[in-house]
């Protein structure tokens, strides 16, 4: 019976789920709808199309990469969610790409001509001035061609091997009567752009100079067939086949993936010309790829300077190319003074971008100078290159606090600043761990521990996104602080057990993957669906692919309950197909900050249950990573939560809403236009932050005393 049921859901499911990745580049191909809005100013649609393309890089090197590994491996293996093989998902991908990349071009090209009169130009050569000419020229002589690093390709020098993301000058060559191909890598060292004297932004970039004077680099040789050339290489390298093989040490192991990630297989091949057929078939044998994966496009292959050519452009200009400036506002929540104290009163609960970031970091610097405190502990996945929270840390280690971070040294393409900020903190006398073998560590959750009047106590937070001080500004985020002691005995729990490798732990609020965190929601979404179309289930994060959440999903709408979800990326569960999903909702927002809260409701009005958290509804966090989710105790945070994904839900200016074909439509405006980030952020700027108290003075009266009787710095001073 149980076999036969299961062997129905599988027959079943497929009608209302999608593919992984063709989910995925629909959400990127709203990103690009951003930069096709009129609407948003000239630079900011700049910053979408940088967007657009950042991503779709990742995705080439992450996602394909994996389904090339897949396809050499075992090519019948069908996914569950589409009926695909992987070779047929890659045929699929590569056809849904093509469309993309003209759309990419055509926006591009419409904002560089738009940009002209405000005296901002992207230039190629033809477009220069005689004077511009002899100018680029002269630069290319005395700075470029003294670093360049030319290659031929005969039968007697080898292809070289390009690396990943980087940019390579290509031509034919013929030298009497032989033929061969030359290379020139156009050097990261050299600035992406050269800027032309004048004032106006007028540049042109490096790429497209080198290509000009290959004649000049090859100067013996006849050369045609001028180009300029990007591979992508797969990075979904697994570093736990080797990291324990032989106890090394995981830093070391690290170091050498991210080595080992320059050479993998090439994935994708960028021209900015069309490639002659010779060229194109002797491009495909040397990388081993098909023609399919060739793409021509007229965008920038590398589009980092985008921000610096913003920066250089004056303030009176911005004003009307920018999005008016937004800075992050204080808490309503926290009075100016000490953070501690208020917390210990009340749960606090700070929204990034909208609210500043500046109350958590308070309260780390707060208990590295409290006498009271003991211990600080944290999970850390992402950091800044540049962060305050490392020197708190540091400065609590090295004032007597023991203090424990777990850094996820796996957290793709920031290996390397995890790296050095552990080494860094390591130095301070902090201990650091680094998480489990098979499963990431993406919780984001800190326990501090003190004492009072002889009882250990705990505040606790626990965050939806990173402790990051530059994305705090650009992700919208949700971070929970609180002194409940019941919270804080299970993070005292939590932490216990990663410290010694246990992931089995048995918590009684929060909830914690790989072990209860999927059983819990399913069991909440199962008393919704006891309720029948009484039943309510809101849920709000980055993507959905698990697919027993997909099939929970399906029951629930089959059984009256109205699920709506508020998903940016990837969705592989469909809605409004009759018979199964008509009761779900999927709605995406994208918009001036990247959406990346992970909200969870279940049921309505005072009696709703409310989880905030780091995990999505992927296989990926539900079952192979380390994530935490917080019930919300406080009922006035609770009902701001609902309040927030209700005002999301009304959102008919950025959100788009997702049709039974998995496609995405605009919903009409009827009635008042309302742009949900919009309206956070006028919330921000209206609400009034409660008065100082009393615990000013005492805060900085005790950090006074501590500093005084430790030396400056914490460290003791000599007698």
């Amino acid at each position: 019976m149980g076999a036969n049921k299961e062997n129905d859901l599988n027959t079943r499911h497929v009608t209302y789920t999608q593919n992984r990745e063709l989910s995925w580049l629909r959400f990127d191909q709203r990103v690009l709808e951003e930069a096709q809005d009129e609407n948003v100013p000239l630079l900011e649609r700049l910053k979408f199309v940088s967007i657009f393309t950042s991503n779709l890089d990742e995705f080439f090197m992450i996602r394909v990469g994996s389904l090339v590994d897949l396809a050499a491996v075992d090519d019948k293996k069908v996914d569950s969610k589409s009926g695909m093989t992987p070779s047929g998902q890659l045929d699929a991908i590569y056809e849904a790409v093509a469309p993309l990349y003209k759309a990419c071009d055509k926006v591009y090209t419409d904002i560089k001509k738009q940009l002209v009169p405000y005296g901002i130009s992207s230039l190629g050569m033809k477009d220069l001035e005689q004077q511009e000419k002899k100018y680029v020229k002269k630069y290319f002589k005395e700075q470029v061609l003294p670093v360049l690093s030319p290659q031929i390709v005969d039968a007697n020098h080898p292809f070289p091997h390009l690396l990943n993301k980087e940019i390579y000058a290509v031509a034919c060559l013929k030298y009497e009567n032989r033929s061969m191909w030359g290379i020139v890598p156009v050097p990261t060292f050299l600035p992406e752009v050269l800027y032309l004297p004048g004032n106006d932004i007028r540049y042109i970039r490096m790429e497209k100079i080198i290509v000009e004077y290959l004649e000049l680099i090859f100067e013996q040789y006849q050369v045609s067939d001028k180009n300029y050339i990007c591979v992508t290489r797969n990075a979904d390298i697994s570093p736990d086949d080797e990291a324990h093989a032989d106890n090394a040490d995981f830093r070391y192991v690290m170091k050498k993936a991210l080595h080992k990630r320059r050479k993998m297989a090439v994935v994708r091949l960028e021209v900015a010309s069309p490639l002659s057929k010779e060229m194109e078939k002797y491009f495909c044998e040397k990388f081993k790829i098909e023609q399919k994966c060739i793409f021509r496009t007229k965008m920038p292959m590398k589009l980092g300077y985008i921000f610096q050519v913003i920066d250089k452009a004056p303030a009176s200009m911005k004003r009307s190319l920018v999005d008016k400036p937004f800075t992050p506002q204080p808490s309503p929540m926290v009075a100016e003074g000490g953070v501690m104290a208020q917390v210990k009163r009340r749960d606090v609960l700070l929204s990034y971008p909208y609210e500043s970031m500046e109350p958590f970091l308070q309260l780390i610097k707060e208990a590295a100078y409290d006498p009271n405190v003991m211990t600080i502990k944290i999970t850390i996945y992402r950091m800044a290159k540049k962060t305050r929270l490392v020197e708190y840390l540091c400065a609590a280690a090295e004032n007597g606090k023991e203090v424990t971070a777990l850094i996820e040294l796996r957290a793709r393409f920031d290996e390397q600043n995890n790296i050095e900020w552990s080494e860094r903190m390591e130095e301070a006398g902090c201990r650091v761990i680094y998480g489990f073998e098979d499963y990431k560590v993406h919780s984001k959750v800190c326990l501090v521990t003190y004492r009072n009047r002889g009882e250990i106590k705990y505040i606790t937070q626990v965050g939806t996104g990173n402790y990051n001080e530059k994305t705090a500004k650009m992700y919208t985020d949700y971070c929970l602080v609180t002194a409940n002691q019941a919270i804080g005995e299970d993070a005292a729990v939590f932490f216990k057990n990663l410290s010694i490798g246990n992931l089995d732990g048995v918590y009684h609020h929060l909830i914690v993957s790989p072990t209860s965190l999927k059983q819990k929601v399913l069991s909440l979404m199962d008393d919704e669906i006891r309720k029948g179309a009484d039943g309510r289930i809101l849920m709000k994060m980055n993507s959905v692919t698990d697919i027993d959440f997909i099939h929970k999903v399906a029951e629930a709408s089959r059984a009256g309950v109205k699920v709506n979800l508020i998903v940016r990326g990837i969705c592989c569960i469909l809605p409004g197909v009759p018979g199964e999903t008509e009761n779900l909702k999927v709605r995406s927002i994208v918009g001036r900050y990247l959406e990346h809260p992970r909200v969870f409701v279940f049921g309505e009005g005072s009696g709703a249950k409310v989880y905030i958290g780091s995990a999505d509804m992927m296989t990926r966090n539900t079952e192979k990573r380390v994530e935490v989710a917080c019930p919300i105790y406080d009922a006035s945070i609770r009902a701001r939560l609902v309040r927030d994904l209700q005002i999301m839900l009304a959102d008919n200016v950025k959100a788009r809403q997702m049709q039974s074909d998995g496609t995405y439509c605009k919903i009409a405006v009827e009635g008042k236009a309302v742009c949900a980030q919009e309206e956070f952020m006028k919330r921000a700027l209206r609400a009034e932050r409660p008065k100082a108290g009393p615990e000013k003075r005492k805060l900085f009266g005790s950090i006074r005393k501590w500093v005084r009787r430790r030396g400056e710095g914490g460290r003791p001073r000599k007698r």
